[in-house]
Order: structure tokens, then sequence, then C-alpha cells
């Protein structure tokens, strides 16, 4: 946070990508609220760029992009050195601290390091190197329903029904289930979205039609 040096979410993960993005997104702002502006790195996941090096296209949006559009966040790409330098050395604090507080606390996989860090280690973080804000006034939006920010920080992408009224999606076939509103939705566009539990739902506009676990079975 610029105004506090606080850090609202670390996790680990295999690589950085879309999907981490999206799940520390769903947990700062399931926690703290909106805010209005998320300043990122130009990373291929945050942003596309027509030509390495050069500006980012703030048209074509990435899965991230379209979330924060979406939730009316400003996204800030980094040019200077000097911002991507204050990361780099928030970085270097924490690759520098957290592997020795891992293994003084005997931690030894990555679910239980996820624990560690979110309930022992961000709060002893924070209340060392936080400072308090200017204004005591938190610019964070709070959610009147959080949960509903997980239909919005997921993965989506749209397919077009097939003819056995199924949707194709990341190597499954999706089934869908009889409708009281219609006899099928063959040819239909839709969108899947992909949950961080790696479950999946399928919408026809805002009406959900089914949602499907991580294996492609639907669930009742």
């Amino acid at each position: 946070d610029d105004a506090t040096n606080a850090i609202y979410s670390a996790l680990l993960v295999e690589e950085e990508g879309t999907a981490s993005t999206l799940r520390a997104l769903l947990d700062v702002f399931s926690s703290q609220g909106l805010p209005s502006s998320l300043y990122t790195d130009r990373g291929s996941h945050y942003f596309w760029t027509p030509k390495a090096g050069e500006a980012v296209d703030k048209e074509r949006l990435t899965q991230v992009g379209r979330a924060l559009d979406r939730l009316g966040i400003e996204h800030i790409p980094a040019y200077s050195p000097e911002a991507r330098g204050r990361s780099e050395r928030m970085f270097g604090t924490l690759q520098g601290r957290l592997p020795q507080e891992l293994k003084l606390a005997g931690i030894s996989t990555v679910d239980a390091a996820n624990r560690f860090i979110h309930e022992t280690y961000l709060p002893e973080h924070n209340a060392r190197f936080a400072r308090p804000p200017e204004l005591e006034e938190s610019a964070f939006v709070k959610l009147a329903e959080p949960s509903s920010l997980a239909e919005i920080l997921c993965l989506e992408e749209e397919r077009v029904v097939a003819r056995d009224n199924t949707v194709a999606y990341a190597g499954l076939r999706l089934q869908l289930p009889e409708s009281r509103l219609r006899a099928h939705y063959v040819k239909a566009r839709v969108k899947v979205r992909e949950y961080p539990d790696d479950t999946l739902a399928v919408f026809h506009g805002p009406r959900l039609l089914a949602r499907f676990d991580a294996a492609g079975q639907l669930v009742d």
C-alpha cells in the first residue's frame, strides 16, 4: 500500500501468472475493499504489449485488466525504474526473511507455508514495517457483498454451445443440464468462468446455467 507500506496478501505458487494474481486480488479486495488504482509491472498477465519494451495497449485487456476494468479500478503500468525499484526492494526483503522464518517454524510444504504467511508472518511484518497513513480515512471502498467479487476475479472466456448442448473448455466437455426456459442452448454464446479453486460455471448473459467441479462434473 503506497500510503502505509503494508502488505495485504502474499502467497507461494509454482509460477506467477493470471490465476495467482486474481487469487491475490480476491484476497485483498474481500478483506480491505476496492482501491482506486492498482500499480503493477508490465508482465504479460497484467498488460498486452504489442512490441517488447514499448507502451502497453490499454484497449486490449488481459484477464486481470478485464476484471479491474469491471470493478472500476484504474490499472497503471510501471515504466520508471524508481517505481520498479520500490517493489524490488520489498521483494528483496521478503526473499531474505521468509526462507529463514519458514525454516525456524519447521515448515516444508507450500500449503503450510501459505497458512504461516497469512496467519503469522504478514501480521508481524506489517507491525514492524508499516507506517501510519497521513490521512486516517481509508482509500479503500468497502463492498456490501464481498462474495460477488468471486464472479469477477476469475478467468472468463467466451464459448459457443455445441450441437449436443455441451461447452468445450480446457480439454473438458461441459454438459449443460435441461432448462425450463428453453429447449437447448445450441449455438448460443456463453461465458465460462474458472474460479481460483478450479471449479467452473457457465453463464448465458447474467444467467447461471450450471456449475461444475474441476473435473467437469455437474454440481447440483
